[in-house]
């Protein structure tokens, strides 16, 4: 072995908003960190339709600059149009995903025991022992480095995970963004059996632009045109194009020997929105806790991994995240006359101002429970899942994993 090999101690793979936010927080230690991305700018290419709860602002310290605009009103519609409005205290951010990426390199890029490596791809990792201690020998596309941890927060389609033999499935999502002329206070989920693994949305950035996409597993060019055709969009009007993948499942495992996963590579994303970025944050925060834990006892085993990262993790957000999978478990099966009859259920009862009260769009136990408590849901639900007894077998399988 090369023993003039650099040596980190942390090596942190992906430099997004997980990779970035995780360093900034290890940034006032004292351990050497390097961060390798694969691309040659943090933040491109921009692939997100940036709607973020308010929690976003509690989380981090949010700078106006990157919030474009706030929205009311949730408009959901159902195959043949049948819709309800949503509104309360929520009013999600539109943000500049881009900037949301670049705060917090900017907050460290100076810090002088961070190092950032950028057009440079994490290809492979093994275990190698130096000075009776286990450590991972990291190859990239440029070079050979040494590093006490390995960190993946390289996206959808991590490297890191699938040098540990694991793998997301994906959706495929499309986005425009668009001058046009839609209502600025409202974004709308728009559901289909076309693209049943997720939705169709249009979200306002603001000052007359709208991103307009979608996600689904498969015929997504096909999908999309249809999409686009259903509003008349005249393609010259449109400003750029983005397009991108969607972890959808479970969250993975998170611990391994040395290492460990955030972010997108762990699956920890919203089935119901396709959404990460808070889940994320709260899982960074985990992992740096995690990471100077490791540091102060020298002990980087799986165990303790698991012990102060994954367990904290699956016991917050890991019980959120099967809430939503078992929500989009039951969306997947709709028919139009199912959305119809919920909508027609919330419009005459008293759910409409409950989701308005309770509703959080991250952690929706809450509302949850609540609507099972409305006698006129529970019998629509009964009902559902009897005309699917298909559907019982899969949430029971969900919650014993």
């Amino acid at each position: 072995m090369d023993r003039n090999l650099d040596t980190f101690d942390v090596c942190i793979v992906g430099g997004s908003i997980a990779g970035n936010y995780l360093c900034y927080l290890l940034s006032k230690t004292n351990l050497k960190i390097i961060v390798v991305e694969e691309h040659k700018e943090v933040g491109l290419p921009f692939q997100c339709a940036g709607i973020v709860s308010q929690k976003l602002s509690k989380l981090i310290e949010l700078p106006n600059e990157i919030i474009l605009n706030r929205v009311k009103t949730a408009k959901i519609v159902g195959p043949s149009g049948a819709y309800i409005k949503l509104s309360g205290n929520e009013e999600p951010y539109i943000i500049d995903r881009i900037g949301l990426d670049r705060l917090f390199f900017n907050k460290v890029k100076q810090r002088e025991n961070i190092v950032y490596n950028f057009g440079e791809k994490f290809k492979t990792f093994k275990y190698i022992w130096a000075n009776h201690q286990k450590l991972v020998l990291i190859e990239t596309s440029k070079r050979k480095l040494k590093a006490k941890m390995l960190i993946g927060c390289d996206g959808p389609l991590s490297s890191v995970a699938k040098a540990l033999r694991i793998k997301n499935k994906n959706l495929f999502a499309t986005q425009v963004r668009i001058k046009a002329q839609f209502d600025e206070n409202e974004a709308v989920m728009f559901f289909d059996k076309r693209w049943k693994e997720l939705f169709g949305w249009i979200v306002p950035e603001g000052k007359g632009i709208y991103r307009i996409g979608m996600a689904c597993s498969k015929n997504i060019v096909k999908n999309f045109r249809f999409f686009l055709n259903k509003f008349n969009i005249n393609l010259k009007q449109i400003i750029d194009k983005q397009g991108g993948l969607i972890p959808h499942g479970l969250m993975n495992k998170l611990a391994f020997d040395n290492i460990l996963l955030v972010g997108d590579s762990a699956c920890q994303v919203k089935p119901t929105t396709g959404g990460g970025i808070i889940m994320l944050l709260i899982a960074a925060k985990y992992a740096a806790n995690c990471i100077k834990t490791c540091f102060k006892h020298n002990k980087y085993s799986k165990k303790t991994i698991k012990k102060y990262y994954e367990k904290p993790c699956r016991s917050i957000i890991g019980r959120e995240l099967k809430i939503h999978y078992l929500i989009r478990v039951f969306l997947d099966k709709f028919e139009d006359n199912d959305f119809q009859k919920m909508f027609q259920i919330i419009k005459t009862s008293e759910i409409e101002s409950s989701i308005s009260i309770h509703g959080d769009m991250d952690f929706p136990k809450a509302i949850i429970f609540k609507l099972l408590q409305n006698p006129l849901f529970f019998t629509f639900l009964i009902k559902f899942i009897l005309k699917n007894p298909n559907i019982f077998i899969k949430i029971l399988k969900i919650l014993t994993k």
